[in-house]
């Protein structure tokens, strides 16, 4: 029988998805799973993007432009200049989710056994990108204990080698919601000078932030360093599009962008359905915005002091993104998470969760931790992390 590639072998599962199963199974028996373990926000998409699908005439779906429709990436430049980023149209090639713009930039700057240091815990899908271009991923710890702050500059130095070719950084983070500051950004930008890296930034969740003075310092206005930079967006999140499979890889670095190019048109196109809706999204009203980050504030707040009424479990307050990591009292999350849909219910309800273990790339990390995203209104929060604590009694008592 033939066999299987060591890629393919070595290509880690989804923390994320391998549960699904056993909830599909919990839902044949009747019960109601609350989802605690994906990004997938309930908020509804903006009225001017479904509206654009509605409205599309179009006599033949032909293909789009393999960098994309200059259309969508004039204006995609628009938006991001008026949030004072510094990027232009012909810095942007179009791809198929924010996952895709990461591939093309790590099959871009790697050859296989090449390094890429990433703070972790990390976007599961990291690892797998990086298995895909036989990269290899270098794992820069950062603890519970302080939030997940970025260690000391001096300890990602002590990492870099001459394999080195990127520091990865989710900003901000998933599954942390840890937001980087300025000075944090400008260090790394002084790191990956002095060595003569890439610094890849994944800026997915730029707009969701939740504490006052908080702002979003994106690497595309980084100094000195802009043949260095790779930014890696997608609409999922902003526009509560994650079916529309759209994101961009932006750079001044017109090397990186011509190799780009001959990936994106080894896969064709974008989806072009999908660009029209995107295009119509940018002008989504503020309004829209104002309200789902309020929303999304007081989803994290009522997550954090649920939370921590629970005996035994730490968290700490995610400042972006709509993720946190949870550290509880038991030694195993990948069997308490399976073991709840499985085994438990209460009143016919039980949760699902993402065992941290799998954001991990060092062994024996985030055993006893797990992602919970914070994407059900406050109701089905309060409701899901009460059958978490009560859980939690019946399964330490075991």
């Amino acid at each position: 029988m033939p066999t299987i590639s060591l890629k393919g072998k070595n290509m880690p599962e989804s923390p994320i998805r391998k549960l699904a199963p056993f909830a599909d199974l919990a839902k044949q028996k009747g019960h109601k799973v609350y989802h605690l373990n994906i990004g997938q926000p309930d908020i509804k998409t903006p009225e001017v993007a479904i509206e654009a699908v509605k409205n599309i005439d179009l006599s033949i779906i032909e293909y789009s432009p393999s960098a994309g429709y200059e259309s969508y990436r004039k204006k995609l430049a628009h938006f991001y200049q008026r949030q004072n980023v510094n990027v232009n149209t012909e810095d942007i090639i179009v791809t198929t989710g924010g996952s895709e713009a990461l591939l093309f930039a790590l099959a871009t700057i790697t050859d296989p056994g090449d390094e890429i240091i990433i703070p972790e815990p990390f976007y599961a899908n990291y690892h797998a990108f990086a298995s895909s271009t036989s990269a290899t991923v270098v794992p820069l710890v950062s603890t519970i204990e302080t939030a997940f702050a970025l260690p000391s500059i001096d300890e990602v130095e002590k990492l870099i080698t001459p394999k080195t070719k990127a520091i990865l950084i989710c900003n901000p983070g998933n599954p942390t919601g840890y937001l980087y500051s300025e000075a944090e950004i400008k260090q790394l930008a002084s790191l990956i000078k002095k060595h003569d890296l890439y610094l890849i930034a994944d800026e997915v969740y730029r707009e969701f932030l939740y504490d006052g003075d908080d702002v979003h310092f994106s690497v595309m206005n980084l100094e000195d360093v802009q043949q260095n930079v790779i930014m890696v967006d997608s609409v999922s999140k902003r526009y509560s599009m994650c079916g529309a499979r759209i994101g961009c890889l932006v750079t001044k670095n017109k090397e990186v962008l011509a190799t780009v190019m001959k990936f994106a048109q080894a896969r064709l196109s974008p989806p072009t359905i999908e660009q029209i809706a995107c295009e119509a999204a940018i002008d989504t009203p503020q309004s829209y915005f104002d309200e789902v980050i309020g929303e999304y504030k007081e989803r994290r707040d009522t997550l954090i002091a649920e939370l921590n009424k629970i005996d035994g479990v730490i968290v700490t307050k995610p400042k972006g993104a709509f993720y946190c990591i949870a550290e509880l009292p038991i030694e195993d999350s990948d069997d308490f998470a399976q073991w709840l849909l499985e085994s438990y219910n209460l009143n016919g309800e039980t949760v699902m969760i993402a065992p941290a273990k799998g954001f991990y790339s060092t062994p024996g990390m985030g055993l006893n931790q797990v992602r919970i995203a914070y994407v059900l209104n406050k109701k089905d929060l309060i409701t899901a992390v009460n059958i978490l604590k009560e859980a939690l009694l019946v399964y330490n008592k075991r």
